[in-house]
């Protein structure tokens, strides 16, 4: 088993050591609670998962605004801010206050792509420096330091204000990130029609259309940098990388907005608001004395910058905590070890923080309906008694709370609308469902298959969002996961099965194409959707599979002439929407600096 990320199989195999939920009442609701609409069917989301998920937030009307499932990015927005079931989101990097840069570094390997779900590569993605900024952060609170605990934060009740516009320069406050040059000006992205007709011209019959590919267009530290999004509003999709937000048209890739931050994303929640409004993560203070406590509204229809705030973060377990985002409603949290911070989207405003008593929300799954969870601190403050609540995002009120026994800590949350849940303990793991109320309803039996999903937790470099998992699709009477596929094998392949949701028993197994990768996204009208991925001369694409199992029917099928400009996207999320499918690179780097300039980060499929 590699689910939670970096977690090792169990002996027995399977999800790890039987789950037991605790005796004595499990999923209680507080006295005159109602459950509120919880259960309702999740909607397809372009990634795939039910209701959580950074990927499968409701697509805003347009050409990309087909249901979809809970995913990380491109899931339907719902007409009314609570009354649809809330898709589990992709989202949320967030980078930590990193070392100074060495005199002389050295030029890093660029990643190799892989398969869906391989996880590789997060060495290139500033882990070193997460790691070293730790533990400088770690010394300086053991030894009465205080510039981590006060850097980009004079400690007073943030204000939200209207944030100022970058100066004419571009300039940014990444004081230290950069390659020890005088950094370039974004040149945008290139025109690749050529390499898109090219490869359209050896195109087979049945197979779609490569519609447009995009590079990535920003110069970046010597690092790289993650990729945020997408997010679709209208017929634009909206991506986010270093300081840097950009609009492109659904239809042929070309650049509708570009929007310069005043410093480096260190978050972002895997869904945008209805009406198109997101919040991101951006850092205050300069070089290895960053901080991840600044916000920034951003208008993705217009690609106009909103209001800016800082909040307030302090304590060895806040300050060492990666933020997790989401949006409810009008609502955006960021969640820490120990506290979560909810403000209105539209101005800013503060609509709550720590709650009453020792458990406080540290992640939700953005979506309509706020779902979190909790760790509750003991006297080992250790942090290790966790729950899974539904709270009023608008009010901060708990109005179910489910126990997680004790020892066990919430890894994800697979799906909403049904409520899946992915939980550790050390090296086991264990997949549970829950009911509307928040009760206990039964636990995924394994077996002796290993499973893996791609989770932004594993491929990104210090993300900590809750709901952006490829690999995982829900319904109300299904859960489909994927296998971990052999990596010894010079094709690898896998298959992906399907459990009762009542009981938790493996109903059937479907196996992938020979030498390709399947991977779940969402339900729809019945069938599960998923992501092929590339091979060696062959193409990827969309395949589904009917309730009853069988063999995957390509729905939109990747050209084989474009698969080595497939597999050129590093760790990709995947949107499918009204025949057309999107696929975006979680992370962009390079060898030589200008490298990730030119790097693909995105690709669009159809007819």
């Amino acid at each position: 088993m590699t689910q939670p990320p970096g977690q090792q199989p169990p002996t027995q195999g399977g999800f790890g050591a039987p789950y037991d939920p605790p005796s004595g009442p499990y999923g209680t609701q507080p006295p005159g609670q109602a459950a509120g609409p919880y259960g309702t069917p999740a909607q397809p989301g372009p990634y795939g998962t039910q209701p959580p998920g950074p990927y499968g937030a409701p697509p805003q009307p347009g050409p990309y605004a087909a249901p979809t499932r809970p995913g990380p990015y491109g899931v339907p927005p719902q007409p009314g801010p609570y009354d649809a079931p809330a898709q589990p989101g992709p989202y949320g990097m967030q980078p930590q206050p990193q070392p100074q840069p060495q005199p002389q570094p050295q030029p890093q390997p660029q990643p190799q792509p892989g398969p869906a779900g391989s996880g590789g590569g997060g060495f290139f993605r500033g882990r070193r420096g997460k790691v070293v900024g730790a533990v400088l952060a770690v010394v300086l609170l053991a030894g009465g330091g205080v510039w981590l605990a006060t850097s980009g934060d004079d400690g007073t009740q943030p204000t939200a204000k209207k944030s100022a516009d970058p100066g004419p320069d571009g300039s940014s406050t990444d004081d230290g990130k950069s390659k020890g040059k005088d950094e370039k000006k974004d040149q945008g992205p290139r025109d690749l029609r050529p390499e898109v007709d090219g490869i359209n011209a050896k195109r087979k019959p049945g197979e779609a259309k490569v519609l447009w590919l995009q590079e990535g267009g920003v110069d970046l530290p010597r690092s790289g940098s993650d990729v945020y999004g997408p997010w679709f509003v209208g017929d634009t999709v909206v991506k986010a990388m270093f300081h840097t937000v950009s609009g492109y048209s659904v239809a042929d890739g070309s650049q509708k907005w570009s929007l310069r931050l005043p410093s480096a994303m260190c978050a972002a929640p895997s869904q945008a608001t209805a009406d198109g409004k997101i919040v991101l993560g951006i850092e205050t203070g300069h070089g290895d004395q960053a901080l991840c406590n600044g916000l920034q509204m951003v208008d993705l229809t217009t690609g106009k910058a909103g209001w800016h705030r800082t909040y307030k973060r302090q304590g060895a377990w806040d300050l060492l905590s990666d933020p997790a985002m989401a949006i409810n409603g009008d609502t955006v949290t960021v969640g820490r070890k120990t506290r979560t911070d909810a403000f209105r989207v539209g101005d800013g405003k503060v609509l709550f923080g720590k709650l009453p008593g020792n458990c406080q929300p540290f992640g939700f799954a953005s979506g309509p309906v706020a779902v979190a969870a909790a760790s509750c601190q003991t006297a080992a403050d250790d942090h290790k008694e966790q729950l899974v609540e539904r709270i009023d995002p608008a009010t901060g009120k708990v109005q179910w709370t489910y126990k997680v026994k004790k020892g066990w800590e919430v890894a994800q949350f697979y799906s909403v609308s049904p409520l899946v849940v992915s939980l550790k303990k050390g090296q086991n793991w264990a997949i549970i469902m829950l009911n509307a109320d928040g009760t206990y309803r039964s636990q995924l039996v394994g077996g002796t298959e290993n499973y893996k999903m791609q989770c932004d937790t594993d491929v990104v470099s210090v993300g900590k969002n809750l709901d952006n998992c490829l690999g995982v699709a829900a319904d109300d009477r299904t859960v489909y996961l994927a296998t971990k596929p052999d990596e010894s094998d010079l094709a690898p392949t896998n298959k992906v099965v399907a459990f009762d949701l009542a009981s938790g028993q493996t109903k059937w197994k479907a196996a992938a194409p020979a030498g390709q990768i399947l991977m779940p996204m969402r339900v729809e009208g019945g069938k599960v959707l998923m992501y092929l991925s590339p091979a060696k001369n062959k193409g990827g694409g969309i395949a589904s599979l009917p309730p009853t199992g069988g063999t995957p029917q390509m729905v939109l099928r990747h050209p084989a002439s474009g698969a080595e400009a497939e597999r050129d996207l590093f760790e990709t999320r995947v949107a499918y929407l009204n025949g057309r499918s999107l696929l975006l690179s979680t992370s962009i780097t390079g060898i030589e600096d200008g490298d990730e300039i030119r790097a693909k980060s995105m690709a669009a499929f159809g007819s």
